[in-house]
């Protein structure tokens, strides 16, 4: 933990509805991100910012969120508090495209409350998305909190064993046999260089169609990963993670009542609502609309014991 002083404060209007946990959650990767943790009502985010590590408190306060930034970035992070927070995500123009579907019509009723959050930032969630490539769920967390840990260093502000994700320059200096004990392979270690060797100019693009352009273009970096990261930091709501291993199927089930389906089979359930793919499928898997489950899991492996 280093200094706790406040930076600077802000008091946000969410919109009537407005579901503050199940929004802020898509910035954590489960209940125990080293950068993120939602705790008794408050949600904590550290993170890098243009002016450096920062840290962001956003707590409910009866029809108000309140946002409360911390460390040299704190300033930054309130100030795009708004976006953070998923309140400059704009549905309105979804619900037309919803109407067209009774499953879209009845999640977008039910969940009206849940906005898509846009950070501004790429490399903090690039980190994790390289870490989740075709990898079990417990793989990618056991790499990308070693990696915290190992690159990050403690985030300003009140809580303990909060981290700031690491400089991208450190994690594109390191030798690639560095995170072999974190079960990370050869392959996404040197994707996470590469990437992080570029977080700059990554960092620079004007939107999400400019960031997935320079993302696919850097080796190891395809469509699904980009998809992940502008999704996040754009809050693009048609970012269609295709390659997942289990979107298509979560689309076809709910959509069509077809248990499978690969990815052009999705695409072409996604087309009548282009524009918010993306949210449609943030619904789908809000709504816990997942497809039937065949054979055995996907084991879980450890590359630091290869």
């Amino acid at each position: 933990m280093t200094g706790t002083g406040e930076t600077a404060e802000r008091a946000l209007t969410p919109p009537p509805g407005y579901r503050f946990a199940g929004t802020v959650r898509e910035l954590a990767m489960g209940a125990h991100d080293p950068c993120a943790r939602l705790v008794d009502g408050r949600f904590w985010w550290s993170t890098r910012t243009p002016d450096g590590p920062g840290t962001l408190c956003l707590r409910p306060a009866g029809p108000r969120l309140l946002a409360t930034g911390y460390g040299p970035g704190g300033a930054w992070l309130v100030d795009r508090a708004d976006a953070v927070a998923g309140l400059r995500d704009d549905p309105t123009g979804f619900l037309p495209l919803a109407a067209g579907h009774p499953v879209v019509a009845r999640l977008a009723h039910t969940f009206a409350g849940l906005r898509m959050p846009a950070t501004g930032l790429i490399f903090p969630r690039l980190l994790r998305a390289v870490f989740e490539q075709k990898v079990t769920g417990t793989e990618a967390f056991r790499a990308y909190a070693a990696t915290v840990r190992r690159f990050g260093s403690p985030a300003p502000g009140p809580v303990p064993r909060l981290w700031t994700p690491p400089v991208p320059a450190e994690v594109a200096a390191a030798p690639y046999w560095v995170f072999h004990p974190f079960g990370v392979e050869q392959r996404r270690a040197d994707t996470l260089r590469r990437a992080a060797a570029e977080a700059d100019r990554l960092e620079r693009c004007a939107d999400a169609a400019e960031a997935t352009r320079r993302l696919v273009a850097i080796p190891g970096i395809g469509p699904w990963t980009a998809a992940e990261v502008v999704r996040t930091a754009y809050g693009d709501p048609d970012a269609v993670s295709v390659g997942d291993f289990h979107i298509p199927n979560m689309v076809s089930w709910a959509l069509a009542a077809e248990p499978r389906g690969d990815d052009a089979r999705m695409l072409t359930l996604l087309e009548p609502f282009r524009g918010h793919r993306g949210r449609v499928c943030v619904l789908l898997a809000a709504g816990g609309l997942h497809a039937p489950k065949f054979g055995p899991r996907m084991p879980i492996r450890s590359f630091a014991r290869f």
